[in-house]
């Protein structure tokens, strides 16, 4: 993903680090964002040395699993990886497309109460939409898994305290690491 860092526009980054700026409950923690399924003991190495608790994986929309090939190897790398976070102590959030959502909740990530789901919905000319747009998150099927369904207000949803600007991610500063 070609984007703004501190240094510049960049695309071929793997790992940079800055102050989580979205609303999660990891806000304003110093944290190594990881592009990518980079090697377990690779990202642990980086936040000893920079001293940080918090890892964001899938940082620039780069977590991708083939789910529907059912490649275990792809599944358990990334599984390994969590896992080894988590078990270290670190906070994690793993930002992931919502087509990934039912894999998480299968792996059982959000049993430990440092993983943080950061479920991307893309929507696209939001504020194109009318005071009366509204998004329904739903089951997959009726009274299949939630008790019901929840209704929002997109005029709601879209609070300023809320609100990540583009400009707040230009302060990321990338790590140079050896290949």
């Amino acid at each position: 993903m070609k984007r703004v860092y501190n240094d510049g526009v960049k695309s071929e980054v793997e790992f940079f680090t800055g102050f989580e700026v979205e609303r999660t409950p990891a806000f304003d923690m110093d944290t190594l964002f990881v592009v990518g399924d980079q090697p377990l003991d690779k990202i642990i190495k980086l936040a000893e040395e920079q001293w940080i608790h918090h890892i964001y994986l899938g940082a620039n929309q780069s977590f991708h699993v083939d789910l529907t090939q059912h490649h275990p190897g792809e599944v358990k790398k990334w599984s390994n990886i969590i896992n080894g976070l988590l078990n270290k102590n670190y906070w994690v959030t793993l930002d992931y497309d919502i087509k990934y959502h039912e894999w998480v909740l299968d792996c059982e990530f959000n049993e430990n109460e440092k993983f943080i789901s950061q479920i991307s919905v893309k929507l696209p000319g939001i504020e194109q939409l009318n005071y009366n747009a509204c998004i329904k998150i739903d089951d997959k099927d009726f009274d299949a898994t939630n008790p019901g369904v929840w209704i929002h207000q997109v005029h709601d949803l879209m609070d300023r305290d809320k609100f990540t600007k583009w400009d707040d991610y230009s302060k990321d500063e990338p790590i140079k690491v050896d290949k």
